[in-house]
């Protein structure tokens, strides 16, 4: 049985058409991987499919209810986690989780016995009464997925829950998300990496530009639409200019500076794979530039191409 269905879905931005015509659906108790480069209309599809935007055309239901005409009732069936956490710093974890229950209309009693479900399910126990502003940027993710969980929606809908994060931070996700699948939840991811939908979805959408352009399990859009792409997490970002000139021989894909807990990145393309990797390492060890618990976090990612 499919939990979620979209058909024909367009959305449109006076001139701007976001999403032309996508259609796919998900089964229930799977996770399908929505994937494609920023700006493609992942989370346009995410914010119709959890009503906060209204469709141009199509239709799109959850357990056999109409985004727009039930739209009261599906949120009763849903959960969303964005792109950054949604939780109040100076609050602890528990309070947190707490205070999305009580939000979303959970009664008391039952808010405090799924609070500690929550906690045992995702390896919260012990932070439960840390303030959530002294977690890690992974950590604070469990907590925001935990939180979305705390009502037992039948579905989740996560929007590019690793991005920013630092490896360490983006496995520690990733295990969450697993763990998901074992609860019989069933999950929209939207994200740009190959690597993550490869680790996590049953199945995947490719889309660009608003369109649906792949679709299949991670192996068969791994040899139809990837590319391998090696990220290197450093440790200054004072360091990132030095690496971008000391790599100028790759085509660089994406760089970012950080900032709080999150580290500098650069990525570049590795059409050598492996190969790539090492020269990468060697060349950075010549120029004495630092990375992230070196060598483990120069490493071989396979990102979606938008061509």
């Amino acid at each position: 049985m499919s939990l979620v269905v979209v058909e024909d879905l367009a959305k449109s931005y006076r001139d701007v058409r976001a999403l032309d015509g996508i259609s796919f659906e998900i089964p229930e108790g799977s996770v399908l991987g929505l994937l494609g480069p920023n700006g493609c209309g992942k989370t346009t599809t995410v914010s119709i499919l959890s009503t906060l935007q209204r469709p141009t055309a199509g239709r799109c239901s959850v357990a056999g209810y109409d985004v727009v005409d039930d739209a009261g009732r599906v949120r009763e069936l849903i959960s969303l986690t964005g792109q950054y956490a949604a939780l109040e710093g100076s609050l602890t974890t528990r309070e947190n989780i707490a205070m999305f229950g009580r939000l979303t209309g959970l009664p008391r009693r039952e808010t405090r016995s799924r609070l500690e479900e929550v906690a045992e399910t995702f390896g919260l126990v012990e932070f439960m009464d840390r303030k959530v502003s002294e977690l890690s940027g992974g950590m604070r993710r469990r907590v925001d997925i935990a939180a979305a969980l705390v009502t037992r929606p039948k579905v989740l809908f996560l929007d590019e829950p690793t991005t920013g994060l630092d490896p360490r931070s983006r496995a520690s996700v990733w295990e969450t998300v697993s763990t998901l699948r074992t609860e019989g939840i069933t999950v929209l991811l939207t994200t740009q990496y190959l690597e993550e939908a490869d680790r996590l979805a049953d199945d995947l959408v490719l889309l660009d530009h608003g369109r649906v352009v792949e679709q299949g399990t991670p192996e068969q859009l791994k040899q139809r639409a990837g590319s391998a792409v090696c990220e290197i997490t450093l440790l200054d970002s004072a360091d990132l200019d030095r690496t971008r000139t000391a790599l100028r021989e790759f085509e660089e894909i994406e760089a970012a500076t950080g900032g709080g807990d999150q580290r500098p990145r650069l990525s570049v393309a590795a059409p050598d794979e492996l190969g790539t990797v090492g020269t990468v390492v060697a060349t950075l060890q010549r120029a004495s530039i630092p990375v992230f618990e070196s060598p483990c976090d120069v490493r071989l990612s396979t990102r979606c191409s938008s061509s």
